[in-house]
């Protein structure tokens, strides 16, 4: 007997031992053994503007409205959820063998499932299992899981994997899914009665949810209700408030508020996630308000697309992202972001451009700049206007956005030099060769987008913002949309500015204060309250209209045109861009304006007839603020000192009548400016009839002294001929036309003739009616011997 039972001990002591090995060994594999993530699902693209208001949210790849997971789930839902699945939840392991138990007994008297005993963690754990068969073997499984769970995750952090992945009826998955879809709020805004109507729906969501099963439904919230009276969860009259509220019959509709930038987002690296944006939410209502407003001016004349981006001046940070017009439609690419789409700049470059030679010392602000015929190699710039002015001051020519003075002031600067700058001011998208742009870049010849041109156009507001602070908070270049990527930037260095502080200062003066042409004028007195320096822009075709303006606190840009790139007759920046321009402008806070940065500027005596340096024949000088590079600029070229009569009329020798400074401009320039100045007074004649040798009334526009001619082939191969232009001050003179002994022909008020010399050196000489002789010399060279000239018909 005695043997027996030591042998009975030692198997029991066995079977312990190993039991506890096998409870140790479970134990080591729930708490430490390798374990995939639950849940691996596609998640929405959910879109939130700076002060966490839903803005959008794109479906996921499986077609279910299932948000990302999020931090936390609310007091009220967890309450709800808790009392109507689990109520023993904070108190078991994972698993409550009671509960099992009974739905084993409930099940076996029914004949069918009608209860499945499961916590919470255990549904969370059939929930990761999608698909699999529910059996008992399947409960097994998932009990053990549970396990694993509860040992490595803390109680509220179940209640979140439950929350965002279980299922709340159609294609709804997952708690915030759920809240907007049913009730349009956020779960941390949902009622007693909200929370208790989404906790019962996973318990069977196919049969019922909002619009299907409503009766079941209110049933359902109502005991649910009950119970959280009857625990204390609720007062009576939370209770009563509760049960009169109706059900929502159908899901809503999601806020698309900003449909475009969503796209874009999912498309650059935030798909899946939660994106907290720089965006203002009521804001962007105005915006895509005001936009949608204004599509019916633009569809008048079958111009089907817009796009309007604001920026906060100091940061960066957008503020408004209007991609496309909601009215475009398919038919139309209204899918199409335009603010990242690539399009024709037009005219918006120019104040980069006078920027960067103000600060290079190669201009001052109101600086006379030639506006006559030119061409170079074959490209001959106009006016929008078609007209020249002959001489006009370089800020007028900025804000009029006259294309001759900024080609040549391009050639002056160089294309090289002028995209250095484009790429530093963050214009990454015109990325081509200087040879490729040529000087067609400054109208029209390259290609950006309108985030990249108002995030450029910001960075000259916040060059004044910050100028002498001792750097920047915020990267000078480029729009920042997502808050992570500001919080990322924030206090990094943004490395040194592009443009001297005085060189944006005038740049922006003069975008604000020139006065503008007359189908401008509308909107000049409101720029001006406003601050508001602007600047349109038309491409080639009239295919993109572009408007830009910048304050001290905010920069708008907008875009308008057809996506397809078709041109419409009117689609200039002016009559379809500049209006919904200054509509938005109207939707934000007055800006102040900037302040002047002394710091970087001189006070310098500037001759006010040319806006040079005064030189020593200027009779009058305007002592005031220039950029302090501007000191290295030319004196002023156009007075000199003659002698005339008492009358001022006629020219006399030395020794005789009053020396006075006059005014003179070279010929072709004095050729278009006289007729517009009538304040202009030519160089008086000689009064004995002569002529000085200082007195030629002639110049050649093209080709330049000393320089090219290229000659073309022509379709059939045969050699073509190009144009010589030349100018005289006297619009009646007649020219005669000599080309290396060989008299050509003669020219009277466009002074123009083709010529297809021979290659190599040559010399024109033009004699007037007067007798007076300009030789001009330069090289012909053919398009044979220049691979990269075109042919011409």
């Amino acid at each position: 007997m005695g043997s027996a039972f030591v042998r009975w001990v030692r198997r029991r002591k066995r079977v312990l031992l190993a039991l506890a090995g096998a409870l140790a060994l479970l134990y080591a594999w729930a708490r430490w053994g390798p374990m995939d993530p639950l849940f691996r699902a596609p998640c929405s693209t959910v879109l939130y503007d700076r002060d966490g208001r839903l803005l959008g949210a794109s479906v996921a790849d499986d077609g279910q409205w299932r948000f990302p997971p999020p931090d936390r789930v609310p007091e009220r839902f967890a309450t709800c959820l808790i009392q109507f699945e689990d109520r023993h939840f904070l108190e078991h392991h994972g698993v409550r063998v009671q509960s099992l138990a009974r739905a084993f007994r409930q099940n076996r008297r029914a004949g069918r499932v009608v209860s499945g005993g499961s916590t919470l963690t255990m549904q969370v754990a059939r929930l990761s299992r999608r698909g699999a068969a529910r059996s008992y073997g399947s409960k097994v499984v998932e009990a053990l899981m549970a396990l694993r769970i509860e040992l490595r995750t803390e109680k509220s952090d179940i209640l979140t994997l439950f929350a965002a992945n279980a299922p709340f009826g159609g294609n709804v998955v997952g708690l915030d899914a759920a809240a907007w879809r049913y009730f349009g709020r956020p779960a941390e805004q949902l009622s007693w009665s909200e929370s208790a109507t989404l906790a019962v729906l996973p318990n069977a969501p196919s049969t019922l949810y909002p619009g299907k099963g409503q009766e079941a439904l209110r049933a359902k919230r109502d005991r649910l209700l009950d119970r959280l009276l009857a625990v204390h969860a609720i007062d009576s009259l939370e209770w009563s408030l509760a049960q009169e509220e109706p059900l929502p019959d159908r899901a809503r509709p999601l806020p698309q508020l900003a449909p475009h930038l969503l796209t874009t987002l999912k498309r650059t690296g935030h798909a899946g996630r939660r994106v907290r944006t720089t965006i203002d939410a009521h804001l962007q209502e105005r915006a895509v308000a005001a936009t949608d407003r204004y599509a019916s001016r633009l569809q008048a004349n079958e111009v089907h697309n817009a796009a309007a981006i604001v920026l906060d001046t100091r940061t960066g940070e957008v503020l408004a992202y209007v991609g496309n017009l909601s009215s475009a439609g398919r038919d139309h690419a209204g899918d199409v972001d335009i603010i990242r789409a690539r399009r024709s700049t037009g005219s918006v470059l120019k104040p980069f451009l006078y920027a960067d030679m103000l600060q290079s010392g190669e201009l001052l602000p109101d600086m006379l700049v030639a506006d006559v015929p030119t061409q170079y190699e074959g490209f001959a710039p106009r006016n929008f206007d078609e007209h020249f002015n002959g001489a006009v001051p370089a800020s007028e020519a900025l804000a009029r956005s006259l294309n001759v003075p900024a080609v040549r002031a391009l050639r002056k600067h160089g294309v090289d030099r002028t995209l250095r700058t484009l790429h530093a001011l963050g214009l990454r998208s015109i990325d081509r060769t200087p040879d490729s742009y040529g000087l067609s870049l400054i109208v029209g010849g390259a290609e950006s987008t309108l985030w990249e041109l108002s995030g450029a156009y910001a960075s000259l507001g916040r060059t004044l913002l910050f100028h002498g602070r001792g750097g920047l908070p915020f990267p000078v270049h480029g729009p920042v949309v997502v808050q992570a990527d500001t919080l990322q930037a924030a206090g990094t260095d943004a490395g040194p500015l592009p443009l001297s502080a005085g060189a944006v200062h005038f740049t922006l003066k003069a975008l604000r204060d020139v006065n503008r042409p007359a189908d401008e004028q509308g909107w000049t007195q409101f720029a001006g309250q406003e601050r508001i320096a602007w600047k349109t822009g038309t491409s080639y075709g009239h295919r993109d209209a572009w408007a830009i303006g910048v304050t001290d606190r905010y920069c708008v840009g907008v875009w308008t045109g057809n996506a397809s790139g078709e041109g419409r007759p009117g689609l200039t920046g002016t009559l379809a861009a500049a209006p919904l321009l200054f509509d938005l402008f109207g939707l934000l806070p007055d800006g102040r304006g900037f302040d002047m940065p002394y710091d970087d500027l001189v006070r310098a005596p500037l001759c006010p007839m040319s806006g040079h340096r005064a030189s020593a024949d200027c009779p009058r000088a305007d002592t005031t603020w220039v950029p302090r590079e501007g000191l290295r600029t030319p004196a002023c070229p156009y007075h000199r000192r003659i002698l005339v009569d008492a009358a001022h009329r006629h020219r006399v020798p030395a020794g005789n009548g009053e020396l006075v400074a006059w005014f003179v401009l070279p010929p072709a320039m004095e050729l278009y400016y006289a007729p517009r100045v009538p304040g202009y007074a030519p160089l008086p004649p000689w009064a004995d009839g002569t002529t000085g040798s200082d007195d030629l009334p002639m110049e050649v526009l093209y080709p330049p002294y000393g320089t090219r001619l290229l000659i073309p082939l022509r379709l059939d191969g045969q050699r073509g001929s190009a144009v010589v232009e030349a100018a005289h001050r006297d619009i009646r003179a007649i020219v005669h036309w000599d080309l290396d002994g060989t008299y050509l022909g003669s020219t009277i008020g466009e002074h123009r003739m083709a010529l297809s010399p021979p290659d190599g050196p040559h010399r024109l000489t033009l004699t007037d009616g007067d007798g007076r002789i300009l030789r001009h010399a330069f090289t012909v060279v053919s398009a044979d011997h220049d691979a990269s000239l075109p042919h011409v018909p």
